[in-house]
Order: structure tokens, then sequence, then C-alpha cells
């Protein structure tokens, strides 16, 4: 006779540990100490925070974007391979490899480039302004190619107006007046100049790739 409840015989088992993390809200299941590896990239106008979760016992692989979970593998026997997703209709694909000393190396992809090759001849497009007023962050950034102008990641409508040697374009946004100035450099090598002014006070221009060093700088979690 088993002394066992028929739900608990041996083949309704599961065969390998629980460890799904489903009764935890996603903030709860978001840990920075988990992180193992994280990448910055500018896509289509937006700056992106990837990071990456890896169990080396487990093989548990989860994948944040700007702190939103994409991607939970809550057990994988397998420790090392790809796994793919999209930001912004982008195709990603984050690989891990093994590494001397029973370690792994993490390397990201972004519409089929590495994440190097890829965010350099972003950050070639695109003209980056931060600054915070009145304790909100704004993170400004404007794309060469097509001249948009995203305002924390948001594709602004305003048109630019001629001006005595250039265009500016204004914007409002939370009582704030930013002026984007493009003006010509009398340079055929450095082109047009673009400016951004915030209340009538110019704003630095911050370097893209000083940027991508510290991705948690520009993003909140």
């Amino acid at each position: 006779m088993s002394f066992l409840s028929p739900a608990l015989k041996l083949e309704n088992l599961p065969s390998q540990p629980s460890m799904n993390l489903d009764h935890l809200s996603e903030e709860k299941r978001y840990n920075k100490n988990n992180i193992v590896a994280k990448w910055c990239a500018p896509i289509n106008g937006k700056m992106f925070r990837i990071e990456l979760e890896h169990g080396t016992t487990s093989g548990k692989r989860m994948v944040w974007v700007n702190g939103k979970e994409v991607i939970r593998r809550d057990w994988m026997f397998k420790l090392v391979g790809e796994d793919t997703f999209y930001i912004d209709q982008i195709r990603c694909i984050i690989r891990v490899d093994p590494a001397p000393g029973f370690k792994y190396e993490y390397s990201l992809f972004i519409d089929g480039k590495p994440h190097d090759q890829y965010t350099e001849e972003q950050t070639k497009q695109y003209r980056l302004w931060l600054t915070t007023i009145d304790n909100i962050e704004y993170r400004i950034m404007l794309e060469l190619d097509t001249l948009n102008l995203y305002i924390n990641d948001v594709l602004r409508q305003e048109t630019a107006e001629f001006v005595d040697g250039g265009t500016d374009t204004v914007i409002q946004e939370n009582g704030i007046e930013f002026i984007l100035q493009a003006r010509s450099s009398g340079n055929k090598l450095s082109g047009i100049v673009h400016t951004l002014l915030a209340n009538h006070v110019e704003i630095p221009e911050a370097k893209i790739q000083e940027i991508m060093q510290e991705p948690c700088s520009i993003l909140s979690t």
C-alpha cells in the first residue's frame, strides 16, 4: 500500500526544480546585483540599456531592456547559446560563450552587427544633449539624416523656422523652451553646427561614446 497521495506519484513529480518567478512582480524580479553584462545603444533615435542575468549553475537567463523583462528562461541545462529579441523592431541577439577558467563571455549583436560596431556607426548619425531642470532629466537626440528630434524618446513634430544664418526649432516642454539652432560652420568639412538652448541657456553637447560607458546615468530604472 502506498502512503503517497495519487498526485505525488513519482511519474507526476517534476523532472527539474521549480524556479518559476511568475509569482513575483516584474519590479521584484529585476535585481541589479544579478546582472552579469550590460550594454547601451541608440536605436531609432532612442537610448536603450540592455542587461543580462545568467545563472551559471541553473542556466537561468533573463534579458532586460530599460528595466523591462523581454526574455526569461528559468531553467536551462545548456549554459551557453543565443537568445533573440527585438528592440523597436530591430533584431538583437545576446550570445553566451564559454571562456577559460570556467567563465563566460557575453556578446550583443544589433541588426546583425557586433555592439561596438553598431554603436560606432550610430553615434555618427546623432547629436545628444543631457540636462536636468527642476529635478527632471531631459535627453534630447537629433538624428542627422532625417533631422528627427527626440525628447526623452518621444519624437517631436515641431517644424524648423528660417532665421538669419540658419534655422531654429522651438519646442515647449513642461514650461521649458528648448531651441535647436542650426547654423553653417563656414567649413565644408564641418558642415552644419547644431546648438541647443534651454530657456536661452546653451546646453553642452554630450559625447555619446562616453555615455555608452555609463548607461545607467542616462536611463531611469
